[in-house]
């Protein structure tokens, strides 16, 4: 059990998918009578299981985990709601006298809480969005984001073409307060974190074990159903929160007679390894974070990660 210390303590796991967070992640809570907090954009959706990769009741080994299957696709969801709600578990947690472990491979999430984000102050015109959104419907992802590199160049940087909903609602900050959305990150970063810290990344010395485990994982999936859920999600109408998802999206043309399943699985591999890609590239700016090699035997990682863990959640 960690003990009490002036800050309350949190347990970050991330890094990039199919790196062993969930399995580590739930060893660490039975070790430190833990709950975990799920730091994952998709597995916030209900019907997206086989393709988000969400722990299954097994995997969870009666661990309570939080933040998962919570709205349906398509409801929408912000990293300032992901926020609000995972503060409010977090200190749910403590109360009970448990450790709260945020695991999950989202960056903007991991570092809305590791840097204590505030995003309340914010201005929002739903009617500006709808009609940036129809923008981009016209002209593409990559049309708004050139957009935003013009105005606000620093951000820009680091948001991919797919992640359009960022690129949009960087554009909307722009336009209603005429200052870019970094400089509202840098500001809303003042008040310093009230939690101690500990954060474990998951990395590989060699980068072509991670692509193994992504291309099997991506195997397993399509023998557990992936290809009969992205129709159910289609079916269902839930194309638009499907579509930004990897593992759903890539099938599309398949399953619409375009592209043959060699083809769309390949390209998920392909893309699987992209995004796992500027995972790692996310993760490796940030200094605070203790790296473990997860190429090395588990029982070794594991060690490694409760000494690691010990020693800086009981640090006053």
């Amino acid at each position: 059990m960690i003990r009490d210390t002036a800050y309350q303590p949190l347990l970050i796991i991330c890094g990039p998918t199919a790196s062993g967070k969930t399995g580590l992640g739930v060893d660490l809570a039975l070790e430190f009578g833990g709950e975990v907090v799920s730091a994952d954009s998709m597995q916030v959706y209900k019907s997206m299981d086989i393709g988000t990769a969400k722990p299954t009741h097994e995997e969870k080994r009666g661990i309570p985990h939080h933040l998962i299957d919570i709205l349906y696709p398509d409801e929408g969801f912000s990293v300032a709601q992901y926020a609000k709600l995972a503060r409010e578990a977090i200190a749910d947690i403590h109360a009970r006298g448990k450790l709260p472990i945020i695991v999950g491979g989202t960056g903007l999430y991991i570092n809305a809480i590791a840097d204590n984000i505030s995003y309340a102050e914010v201005p929002e015109d739903k009617n500006l969005r709808e009609s940036l959104r129809e923008n981009v419907r016209q002209h593409g992802n990559e049309f708004m984001l050139n957009r935003l590199r013009q105005i606000d160049p620093e951000l820009s940087e680091t948001l991919h073409p797919n992640n359009i909903g960022r690129i949009i609602r960087a554009v909307e900050v722009w336009e209603l307060t005429g200052e870019p959305m970094s400089l509202w990150q840098k500001r809303s970063r003042e008040i310093p974190c009230k939690y101690n810290l500990c954060m474990l990344g998951l990395t590989f010395s060699d980068r072509a074990v991670l692509y193994d485990r992504i291309e099997k994982r991506v195997d397993i999936m399509l023998k557990s159903g992936l290809l009969d859920e992205t129709k159910l999600l289609l079916n269902a109408g839930f194309s638009g929160t499907a579509s930004q998802a990897i593992a759903y999206k890539e099938f599309f043309d398949y399953l619409n007679g375009d592209q043959s399943l060699d083809e769309a699985t390949s390209r998920l591999k392909q893309q699987t390894r992209r995004y796992a890609k500027r995972q790692l590239t996310w993760f490796r700016r940030d200094e605070r974070i203790h790296w473990l090699y997860m190429d090395k035997p588990y029982d070794e990682v594991l060690a490694e990660a409760r000494e690691i863990a010990e020693k800086q959640l009981t640090m006053h």
